[in-house]
Order: C-alpha cells, then structure tokens, then sequence
C-alpha cells in the first residue's frame, strides 16, 4: 500500500474518540484508522486525554433509583455482535457494515457503480466503484462528504488520493474526480446531505440514485 498522505482531520477524530459523530461519518473513520498507524495513534491519544479528564472530574453519589437502574443494565446479558475480519480489499469495519457479503453494485451509468451501505436522517454512507480514466460528473456539496480510497486512485482539483487517503469535502468545494489508470478506483463516502451537481442529467437522476 502506498504511503497515506491525506489524514482524518484531528477534530474529526476528536469527535469520533467522544463518540459524537454521525453514523456514516464514524465508520469512514473506523476503516480509515484500521488502515492508518498515524491516524490511530492521534485517535488514542484523543482517548487518553477524555480518560484524563474523567478522571479529574467531580464524583456525585448515585440516589437509590439510579443506582438500582445502572445495575439491573449491568446484569443485562449482551448479546456480542458479529466480528468480521478483512476480504480482499475491504477492511473489517466495510465487511461489518456488509455483512460479511460482497458488495451488490448498482450502475450509475458510463461505468460507474454504487453500492449503499446505510442511509437515514444523519446521512449516507456508500461504496463507489470508478473505472480507470472515468470521472464522476462536477459536482459541489450542500454539506460535508469524506472519502476514503480502499483500491485504485483518484485526482481532482485538490490533488491525488491513493489507498489509505481521505479527502473531506465541504461547500467550498466544486470538483470533478477522476480514477487515475490502473485497477478501478474503490472509495468509501459518507455525506450529511445531496450532492450539488452541475449537469442537467446528473441532478435529473439524482433522487434515483440517492446521491
């Protein structure tokens, strides 16, 4: 895997440490850290610095209640959810969100191919699959959308993503990616809201594709 060059933003982490990010952006950032060391080292120290400051926070006794509440949750037995492990070119936490299946690709036309993975009031999160040398149509954002190469690479106005890189796109943004030569460029995307395209054809079928 070539060297990761662009990096979850630290207050994207931060979030994540505190358990406070939206659900689509959480697991772009939980495959990025399981493919990143300097990523991961960030994050723990984020987790560190949050024990700390428990640590030094003021203690209150628990009335009756709550303490009979927070012990009866105790006693719950938890029901262990399903480990998965890497295949191929998707690390464990796409394979978790999969299922342990292989992706079921959609077309987007001229190539291109989706395969949504969750979606609801906090946003969406997607794989996208781009043939060498193909470009997705230019496009802005109404919100923030992070992208994560799992396989090939890609170029826009920003510069180049490899395996490994993430980019975070904000509304200042307008950009038109395109898979650079090679096997077909893979990402994983999160976005909080629809994505501003140019095209007339691209916004006419954008509530099909729900992107």
């Amino acid at each position: 895997m070539a060297e990761i060059t662009h990096h979850i933003p630290d207050h994207v982490l931060a979030a994540y440490a505190t358990g406070s990010l939206s659900e689509p952006y959480a697991l772009v950032v939980a495959t990025h850290l399981s493919m990143c060391l300097e990523c991961r080292a960030n994050y723990e120290a984020h987790q560190m610095l949050g024990g700390a400051v428990l640590e030094m926070a003021s203690t209150e006794a628990l009335s009756g209640d709550l303490k009979t509440g927070v012990m009866a949750m105790l006693d719950t037995p938890v029901v262990p959810q399903p480990a998965h492990s890497r295949s191929g070119i998707y690390p464990g936490p796409v394979m978790a969100a999969l299922k342990g299946r292989p992706p079921r690709w959609k077309s987007l036309g001229l190539g291109v191919r989706q395969c949504i993975l969750t979606g609801n009031s906090e946003g969406s999160v997607r794989l996208l699959y781009i043939p060498p040398g193909q470009a997705v149509p230019d496009h802005g954002h109404n919100g923030l959308e992070l992208t994560l190469v799992l396989q090939g690479s890609f170029v826009d106005e920003t510069g180049r993503f490899d395996v490994g890189d993430a980019e975070v796109a904000d509304q200042d943004l307008e950009h038109t990616p395109v898979a650079e030569a090679g096997p077909p460029c893979i990402c994983l995307a999160a976005t909080d809201a629809p994505l501003r395209f140019n095209a007339f054809v691209p916004r006419l079928l954008q509530p099909i594709f729900r992107i």
